[in-house]
């Protein structure tokens, strides 16, 4: 920590004395007044919003070295943490500790992409491969529990994504390659305009690489098509179509032996079984507004996504092929004048029907290594299953101003149902149901003094029910449902200020409690691969922390901009389910009150210098730090009461450091830049993620020195 201070406190001082005249800066702090946000479901002003937000733009996007993976465009958000296993969008993603169990995708997390759900009917994300970051416009984080707003999908917080819309002109466009080490490469392809009426975008682009470790290629295609209509002042239309193919090999944790041996092999049984996951998804999306009156609205967001997916391990070779309907509608009154009230009303409506079967896998030991699809598998039929879901989300907004004063508050309720067919069973005992409900409020309020000085408070509550991943893992079979899960409930509340003093200085301090009933936790069962992960109710816990986050404008053409999370993440009561204490079949013991929740640093800083010398030029450096975190849910791991030479519990911090320059340049009515970006400088070894795994292999080892470098060209 002191490095990182003295290397900030050593640019701030220097690059003063080399700045050149000062140039107009594009990237100045706004009136919070002028920035609305959207993923409330009534748009509100920052200024008056009663909860903690966070507002990430073109500024921060456009420093992205690589433009493929929610790291990059969230680095400098507070109460997020973000795990990269790989070098692709493979990403675990929590907020305020909500979300680190998953085997992969987001639980319990909104993440909505222009308007649309990326969450099935469980609330679950699985992936974030239909997001270009490249195209991204702009993108807001609502951090603690939304359940009022968005149900399941809101339990932790809402990530709200919109891309770029046309151009200002009938025809345009933009180019640009990306490359860099392991084999990186991203081509980006994107054309736009704006008619009479109408706005269009259409975009693709291709990315790949081969990873930092043994068996982590990957590749990705997004084709992306957005258009805005506006036949008439009352109506307004949007139209989307994305595709996303996505391969992504899997080399698996390593134990810690084969960590000392070889930090950038593969786990032994990645090569032979070509273990990888496989992602063909397209979506359909139309969203219209009717302006009933002035004063009234109605929004209607309909969208088909059908999609394939395969993953194989050294059990199994499980293919999934999905059709996932959704449906909202939300209607707005806004009335007053000295005192302002806006109403809401809606509902959230999805389905899901997953046809999945799992076959045997079998071993190659004679396999050369490649980026293909081909597996063995055997004739055995593991599963042949059928699960079909259904979720109703029912809510109310209310919203009241006067004059400095602003109330919110929402109210919804839940239910959701999911049923599982077994076609290898007989008829009469073929189907497994599990139903879920829940009411879920919130309540906010905030009073701005001035414009640099805004206090806010709420409490809030969120609705965690066992996700479609979660479910399906049945650790008493291959087939049917844990049918021992229930919801996780949470209640939080939070104090926070926010403002903007002179222009010069944007912060945000929010403290926080939230406390889970029900929480969850993850093991494994005797012989079933180490593939299989399964999911328990570990008891309650308890999290508190503190989120910072600011812009200084130290010149007008350097600035400095730190995110910083204070989290302490306990576990505050066991399991009393014995069925998740049998030893004769679960390998892991509940977590035990205290522990830490695993993957939860306490302390976690994202710190980025952004120096502009001369108009064409933009140089930043940027630090990252993480302090110490454990490892295991598993009350034994934890205590160090299993064999240290397998088991160690806590995972030591690290500190990276990372350097870039931008150029931009122009050629008559063509013009772009060329970003060139060295990433963990001082090639620190460091462990990107771990994983609560039984058997050991916990360990996903971070990159050392890594360049990257993108041109860009608009037109």
């Amino acid at each position: 920590m002191k490095k990182i201070i003295i290397i900030l406190a050593i640019l701030m001082v220097a690059y003063p004395l080399f700045a050149q005249k000062e140039t107009s800066d594009t990237t100045r702090i706004k009136n919070l007044e002028e920035v609305v946000i959207k993923a409330s479901r009534v748009p509100v002003r920052l200024k008056q919003y009663p909860g903690a937000v966070s507002l990430v733009s073109k500024p921060v996007l456009s420093l992205m070295p690589r433009g493929i993976a929610v790291n990059e465009a969230l680095r400098l958000v507070p109460g997020v943490r973000i795990d990269q296993q790989h070098g692709s969008e493979k990403v675990h993603i929590s907020i305020r500790g909500q979300g680190i169990l998953t085997e992969n995708g987001l639980r319990g997390i909104g993440v909505i992409l222009d308007g649309i759900p990326l969450s099935d009917p469980s609330g679950f994300v699985p992936d974030l491969y239909s997001v270009d970051w490249s195209t991204v416009k702009n993108i807001e984080v609502l951090r603690g529990p939304f359940a009022s707003l968005y149900g399941e999908g809101g339990a932790a917080g809402v990530i709200y994504i919109t891309t770029q819309n046309g151009g200002k002109k009938p025809f345009g466009g933009s180019f640009s390659q990306g490359f860099g080490s392991h084999g990186f490469y991203k081509s980006l392809l994107q054309f736009n305009g704006k008619q009479h009426k109408m706005d269009y975008r259409i975009s693709f682009s291709r990315t790949g690489g081969q990873g930092y470790r043994d068996h982590q290629g990957f590749w990705g295609n997004i084709l992306y098509e957005k258009i805005n209509f506006y036949p008439s002042p009352k109506f307004k239309f949007t139209q989307i179509l994305s595709h996303a193919d996505y391969f992504q090999q899997n080399p698996e944790g390593l134990n810690l032996q084969q960590l000392a041996e070889n930090p950038h092999q593969a786990n032994p049984d990645a090569r032979p079984f070509n273990e990888y996951q496989k992602t063909n998804r397209t979506t359909w999306g139309l969203i219209g507004t009717y302006f009933i009156r002035e004063n009234q609205q109605l929004r209607v967001t309909g969208y088909l996504r059908p999609w394939r997916y395969k993953e194989t391990s050294n059990k199994a070779a499980e293919y999934r092929n999905y059709s996932s309907p959704g449906l909202n509608m939300q209607y707005t009154l806004h009335a007053g004048k000295k005192i302002k009230h806006t109403f809401g009303a809606g509902v959230d409506l999805k389905w899901q029907n997953i046809a999945m079967y799992k076959l045997k896998s079998a071993a190659d030991p004679n396999r050369k290594e490649s980026l293909d699809e081909t597996n063995l598998e055997t004739d055995t039929l593991l599963a042949n299953q059928i699960i079909s879901q259904n979720s109703v989300g029912v809510y109310g907004l209310y919203q009241m101003q006067i004059g400095r004063f602003n109330l919110s508050g929402s109210i919804r309720y839940d239910k959701m149902d999911n049923e599982l067919t077994d076609k290898m069973m007989a008829p009469d005992t073929a189907t497994t149901s599990k139903d879920f409900s829940q009411t879920s409020g919130r309540i906010g309020i905030s009073y701005s003094f001035n414009n640099a000085v805004t206090v806010f408070s709420d409490w809030s509550q969120g609705f965690i029910p066992p996700s479609t991943q979660e479910l399906a893992a049945n650790p008493t079979a291959y087939h049917g449902f844990n049918t021992h899960l229930v919801p996780a409930t949470a209640n939080s509340v939070e104090l926070g200020f926010r403002g903007v003093v002179g222009n010069k200085l944007y912060y945000s301090i929010t403290g926080f409690i939230m406390k889970t009933k029900n929480d969850f936790f993850r093991f494994k069962q005797r012989n079933r691969g180490n593939q299989e992960v399964f999911y328990g109710n570990a008891g309650n816990s308890t999290r508190k922390g503190i989120e910072v986050s600011f812009r200084y404008h130290i010149l007008q053409n350097l600035h400095l901009q730190v995110a910083y999370t204070y989290a302490d993440y306990k576990y505050t009561s066991a399991s009393i389910d014995p069925v998740y204490t049998d030893t004769n079949y679960v390998l892991t013991t509940p977590p035990a009150s205290g522990q830490w929740l695993p993957n939860s640093p306490r302390h976690q800083l994202y710190a980025e210098l952004v120096y502009r010398p001369v108009k064409k030029l933009t140089l930043h450096f940027a630090t990252e730090m993480q302090s110490k975190w454990a490892i295991y849910t598993d009350a034994n791991a934890y205590a160090g009461k299993l064999d240290p030479a397998i088991y160690q519990n806590w995972q030591k911090g690290f500190t990276l450091i990372h350097l870039g320059a931008d150029y931009f340049w122009r050629i008559g009515k063509i013009h772009g830049d060329f970003n060139l970006t060295v990433r963990n400088l001082l090639n620190t070894e460091y462990m990107a993620f771990t994983e609560p795994d039984p058997d050991g292999n916990a360990y996903q080892p971070g990159p050392g020195r890594e360049f990257f470098g993108t041109l860009r060209v608009h037109f």
